[in-house]
């Protein structure tokens, strides 16, 4: 009986361990991005996501697939965004992990970036990034009626 206690105890401890190192391996292809975008260096930053890939970006109409997503970046000179705060998580098999990361940039302030990775035979890959800038509850109201104001504009043809 103490050896199946031993056992077991072995299985979770080397099981905790194992997901641990996971998480820290998707905090540095999260951190990697983010120094590829600061650089723009496109090979390496796209690289990091899956061929299939989604970028949402922080306008409702950026719903980017890769390609897209790679045209847009190639014509910038990059973007730096600072994590201030990464939380991991993982599906039970491990080979799936959801992140919300608080960001700072310096034109925007604050933003949190969210997002789905997948273990790949490669390591791990960005399968869909999404962009927002969180708005203080206190404001909500006024800003999201500003967003409606200018949606009813566009669909008038009103820029």
């Amino acid at each position: 009986m103490k050896r199946l206690i031993s056992i077991i105890v072995l299985v979770f401890a080397v099981t905790g361990i194992a997901r641990a190192d996971d998480k820290a391996d998707v905090s540095a292809v999260l951190s990697e991005l983010h120094d590829a975008a600061s650089k723009a260096d496109w090979p390496r930053y796209f690289a990091l996501y899956t061929d299939d890939a989604i970028f949402l970006g922080t306008d409702a109409t950026e719903r980017w697939d890769k390609p897209t997503f790679q045209a847009y970046a190639g014509a910038s000179n990059g973007w730096t965004y600072r994590m201030t705060e990464r939380n991991i998580d993982l599906t039970p098999d491990g080979d799936h992990a959801w992140f919300d990361e608080l960001l700072v940039n310096e034109k925007y302030g604050t933003s949190r970036g969210t997002g789905v990775v997948i273990r790949t035979p490669s390591g791990w890959k960005i399968a869909q990034y999404h962009l927002v800038f969180p708005i203080p509850n206190d404001l909500a109201e006024g800003i999201t009626q500003q967003i409606q104001t200018f949606e009813a504009r566009q669909k008038s043809g009103q820029n």
